[in-house]
């Protein structure tokens, strides 16, 4: 049997049609094509004189029914800003009903009882659905590094007549059925150049190439077991395969050896991602979700009700926070959320301190509300602002400049950043791991050793960044023509040797030594003292070291850094060995 005969006998057996023309406008198939295929299945013995099945249809359909579902919800959810700080996606409610909840009633109302939810972010939030649905959860610890291509890996066991759902969609009617023939993913007929694949003129579904437009995907499939043995293979070999960590699941649906892969195609707007936090607000007003901490706080601190709130925007990730543009009469704003562990990092009472040091000096951004507790922060955007390019010299001249700008005034705060306190301090949040370097307690005492030199410096200690990287210059030309550059993100910033700043602004920049030793003649305007290039290799070991005990931490907390986290660590170690060496060659 084809798909078109399958498609009409299943909506035959859901509900019986007066006419065929109502059949065509539900299956979505021309009425002549209604009137061949019927007259096909009356031959057949399928349908009777009054196009009823009959009880061979009904044996046929008993046999084609899915086993069970798998909904993927362990990702971040990051374009949700700021709902997602507290709630997941799957548990965004619409109309008094979650997401989430409103699928599983939809596959319990065609007997499919049992459903696999992977779960990975906030996954405690979805506990209760155990007890409620009895439903089965699936952990994917590396949901911060992976897409939901290894969500569905993890639950590859179970997959055979299987739906596959996200569970960040909301569906007007219900999609799924207790009789389905064939594997099938769901389009919208709508047209978009985000998509990746088209419908063909057989129904199927073909990859498109970057500069075509294609069907919007949806993300709810099923998979039929005629096909899963080569579905499964193609999912493992891709989840092996580091270049396909950050890829969605459909690339194992679509890849060689590719399986035949049916087009459901459904009316634009009778499937709804919800991916942010406007599209949430269009779709339901009046959801609890829309009134989140941060938005109250935006409310309170420009004086304005919710609604006025308006076109919020995720920004990238930060290392150490969250941020979301967003738009309130006529401007606009950025709203910093403190990331995961931020508490135990931040004091926000310092970073408080640092912002009134720093009050009408032209040196910041301009901050419009800084909570001294929590440490949500709202700022003016900045517009045609531009990040710093390392490798840009005019630009990081610039920087330079300014940073040598705010180290002339030595403004003066009551706390200190001890870089060595900090290295301990971090170290003590692995609650008793060891470190995932081997040789990590040689490194730190290597470092440790350096400590005698710096004493014997005398540095004259100032307000400093610590934080000076290079994302945290914003570069930007006013309309007159004049260029400004803001220094920005200061809640690290304190007491301490200004020339640190140059050594964090070459870390994070992955500089090697020629790099570093450019940055730091075009800091000094004069010729710099070679026991201060020391200092300052000195500054680079120990700064590798304290931001690689800080990725730990993190990484502790799911959050991962990739090549920043190992590039750091080699710092410590490189420049202890270029720090000494120039220490000998200098006593020599």
């Amino acid at each position: 049997m084809n798909k078109v005969e399958f498609d009409i006998l299943n909506k035959l057996h859901h509900q019986k049609y007066s006419t065929q023309r109502d059949l065509a406008a539900q299956t979505g198939y021309s009425l002549g094509t209604v009137n061949r295929i019927s007259k096909d299945l009356q031959q057949e013995g399928y349908l009777n004189s009054e196009y009823a099945l009959t009880q061979k249809a009904k044996d046929l359909l008993s046999k084609k029914h899915p086993h069970n579902a798998v909904i993927l919800a362990a990702g971040y959810g990051m374009r949700m800003v700021p709902i997602n700080m507290e709630t997941p996606k799957g548990l965004l409610e619409i109309n008094g009903e979650t997401l989430i909840e409103r699928l599983i009633r939809q596959l319990q109302e065609v007997h499919i009882a049992k459903i696999y939810i992977v779960v990975g972010f906030l996954k405690e939030k979805y506990e209760y659905l155990i007890d409620q649905y009895g439903v089965e959860l699936i952990v994917n610890e590396e949901y911060s590094q992976k897409n939901n291509l290894h969500s569905l890996a993890l639950a590859a066991a179970y997959l055979g007549n299987s739906y596959v759902i996200p569970c960040d969609i909301w569906c007007r009617q219900n999609p799924f059925s207790s009789h389905e023939s064939y594997t099938w993913y769901m389009v919208s007929e709508a047209k978009t150049m985000e998509s990746s694949i088209k419908v063909t003129r057989k129904m199927q579904l073909s990859k498109i190439g970057t500069r075509e437009s294609g069907n919007k995907m949806i993300g709810i499939s099923y998979i039929d077991e005629e096909q899963i043995e080569i579905f499964k293979e193609n999912l493992i070999r891709l989840d092996n395969d580091a270049r396909y960590n950050h890829v969605f699941w459909e690339e194992a649906l679509l890849t060689y050896p590719s399986i035949p892969v049916w087009a459901k195609i459904v009316k634009d707007g009778e499937t709804i991602e919800i991916n942010t936090y406007e599209q949430l607000r269009e779709l339901d007003s009046n959801s609890n979700q829309l009134k989140t901490e941060a938005i109250r706080l935006i409310g309170e601190a420009l004086k304005v009700p919710y609604h006025k709130i308006k076109n919020i925007s995720v920004l990238k990730k930060g290392m150490t926070n969250r941020s979301f543009l967003f738009e309130c009469e006529g401007r606009k704003y950025i709203m910093r959320v403190p990331g995961e562990g931020t508490d135990r990092l931040i004091n926000r009472s310092h970073e408080y301190k640092v912002y009134q040091a720093l009050g009408g000096k032209e040196i910041s951004d301009r901050v419009i509300y800084l909570n001294p507790v929590n440490g949500y922060k709202i700022t003016e955007f900045v517009p045609g602002a531009k990040c710093c390019d390392p490798y840009c010299p005019e630009d990081v001249a610039k920087c330079m400049d300014k940073l040598r700008a705010l180290h002339g005034m030595k403004l003066k705060v009551s706390h200190r950043f001890d870089l060595f306190e900090k290295i301990d301090l971090y170290e003590s949040f692995w609650n008793g791991e060891q470190s995932v370097y081997r040789d990590y307690e040689e490194t730190k005492k290597n470092i440790l050793s350096l400590k005698p030199f710096l004493e014997n410096c005398h540095a004259e200690e100032c307000l400093t960044h610590i934080d000076a990287v290079p994302d945290n210059f914003l570069l930007t030309r006013e309309p007159d023509g004049s260029e400004q550059v803001f220094l920005i993100d200061w809640e690290y910033a304190g007491m301490q040797d200004p020339h640190v700043d140059l050594a964090m602004f070459s870390i994070y920049s992955f500089y090697d030594k020629a790099h570093i030793d450019r940055l730091i003649d075009t800091y000094f305007r004069e010729a710099c003292a070679k026991a201060v290039r020391i200092k300052i290799y000195c500054y680079v070991a120990i700064c590798g070291l304290l931001w690689s005990n800080w990725c730990e931490y993190k990484r502790n907390l799911g959050v991962e850094f990739g090549e920043y986290s190992l590039r750091q660590y080699r710092y410590a170690k490189e420049y202890y060995r270029i720090a000494s060496e120039a220490m000998e060659d200098d006593l020599l």
